[in-house]
């Protein structure tokens, strides 16, 4: 045997051992009536053709391996960014597993949510009785401050009504009347997890405030949006909040519960923005929005109740750090210290140092179309060409908005935008027109490996690599952390490149 109780081997050599590596031969010689590996070659090739380019992008009622996940998801996200809140899915047992390993696999931290456990008999005759037993179960065994409430696409099929439902179980007696129950619907077959985390985003807000006079004061409220890099994002705007000495609330801060020490006391809910502070939130001069296509429902509903709005899109880089500081600014009339304009001299000095291993790479992004955009517009400061820029959530909106952004930069020229388009869209494109490097999340090392082109994991989710999201990306230090981490890869190419004596290595080693 090629293991036993004192020889325990990992996957990787485990299956590479003789028993397994025969087995595995009989297996697809035996049964899965395969085709010969010639045959399995020349349509590989063929897929990477500009013949089956034209026929992949024509496609139009099919998605593979979207750069996207579903509405319930954002939904859970921010609920998971405020005090002692518990997310209450209402739809079935398996969809919320499906968020839960989501955020836990990329945060490698646990993640809270419960679910209505919706079965066939609530599918015909809807999911009142879930949601009464439900919201009560939760209150008595995970005594949370509030429930945030979602659906799946059970619930929105067969029609449940949240505010019905929820105000029949406190009737009910689930939990009591007065008890923080917001809600919002997030049907997943629809938009994706940034719609979702807009959805719940107001929902919470508008539970809090609709109906309630409000006081015009001087705080400020931010909005970071969804962000797979929330831990360190989060902490590194209030700390530049603080540097300027602005009074804010940062209305969603999932920075802690995703990021709760071991000291031998279990957390099921950590940090989280105060209930207490979102209420008087709404007495806030403005509220800004630090990604803008995760939020326009938010925003809107935002300016309904006399608040300034702005928003703008994830502040990576140099001029958009820029434009956040000046418009925390201009909205508070506080100054910029000079601590963060030093900040802002050492990211240009770094860049200017790098310049000429940064100059003329070309690269394919993908992910949500603030972090594409955001990204994109950092690369281009960089001298760096986004030859491809794809979101499968990206609407006609950001579509335009990229091609003007593109159009800025002379960087920008030749680059192309990919709008709804999916990651089996972007192997074509990248079989094709290839760049040299790709950066998104990890789903992206599948074209890393079929096409030979180096990923560089910058979003949300991150499964393969740990703890990237304790690092910020925005602001000077968050791009700082970009620029390194692009450089890191950069030079690990180079460094495979060059790693021949005496053939290849003559003009890249440790002296230059």
């Amino acid at each position: 045997m090629p293991q036993s109780a004192d020889k325990v081997l990992d996957h990787r050599p485990l299956f590479r051992q003789p028993e397994y590596t025969e087995m595995l031969k009989n297996k697809k010689e035996k049964f899965e009536n395969g085709h010969p590996d010639e045959k399995v070659q020349e349509i590989a090739d063929w897929t990477k053709s500009w013949d089956y380019r034209e026929k992949n992008l024509a496609r139009e009622s099919l998605c593979v391996n979207p750069a996207k996940a579903c509405q319930p998801l954002g939904a859970v996200f921010a609920s998971a960014g405020f005090e002692r809140t518990m997310s209450f899915v209402h739809g079935s047992q398996g969809c919320v597993a499906y968020y839960r390993s989501h955020l836990s696999r990329h945060f490698k931290e646990p993640c809270s949510c419960v679910s209505s456990s919706m079965t066939e008999d609530a599918a015909v005759f809807g999911g009142l009785n879930n949601m009464v037993d439900g919201l009560a179960n939760t209150k008595a065994l995970y005594d949370p401050k509030m429930i945030a409430v979602s659906t799946t696409c059970m619930a929105e099929v067969i029609g449940d009504d949240l505010h019905s439902f929820i105000e029949q179980a406190k009737g009910k007696g689930s939990v009591p009347k007065e008890f923080d129950v917001p809600f919002a619907h997030t049907p997943a077959f629809v938009g994706s997890h940034v719609n979702g985390y807009d959805n719940m985003m107001k929902g919470i807000l508008e539970h809090f405030w609709k109906g309630k006079e409000r006081t015009a004061g001087t705080k400020l409220n931010i909005i970071p949006g969804f962000d797979g890099y929330c831990v360190g994002n989060n902490r590194e705007l209030k700390r530049i909040l603080d540097m300027m000495g602005v009074e804010y609330t940062l209305l969603q801060d999932a920075s802690d519960n995703f990021d709760t020490p071991s000291d031998g006391e279990f957390r099921m809910y950590d940090g989280g923005t105060k209930i207490e502070d979102v209420k008087t939130a709404l007495d806030a001069k403005a509220t800004l929005s630090l990604q803008a296509y995760c939020t326009p429902k938010t925003m809107e509903f935002a300016g309904s109740v006399g608040q300034q709005t702005a928003s703008l899109h994830y502040p990576m880089g140099v001029q958009a750090t820029d434009e956040l500081l000046m418009k925390i600014s201009e909205i508070t009339g506080m100054e910029i210290p000079e601590a963060l304009r030093l900040e802002r001299g050492r990211l240009i000095d770094a860049m200017a140092d790098s310049q000429a291993w940064l100059h003329g790479k070309r690269y394919a992004i993908y992910g949500d179309p603030d972090f594409v955009y955001g990204m994109a517009r950092f690369v281009m400061e960089m001298g760096g060409e986004p030859v491809h820029c794809l979101a499968t959530n990206g609407t006609k909106d950001w579509d335009a908005e990229m091609r003007a952004l593109l159009a800025s930069s002379p960087f920008g020229k030749g680059c192309q935008v990919w709008a709804g388009k999916d990651l089996w869209h972007l192997r074509s494109i990248l079989a094709t027109e290839p760049a040299d490097f790709i950066i998104g999340s990890s789903y992206g090392k599948y074209l890393e490996r079929d096409l030979k082109i180096p990923l560089i994991r910058l979003t949300f989710p991150i499964f393969d690599r740990h703890h990237h999201h304790r690092f910020p990306t925005m602001g000077y230090q968050g791009g700082l952390r970009v620029l390194v981490t692009m450089l890191d890869k950069i030079m690990d190419v180079m460094d495979d490149d060059t790693n021949d004596p005496g053939v290849s290595d003559y003009s890249f080693d440790l002296t230059r």
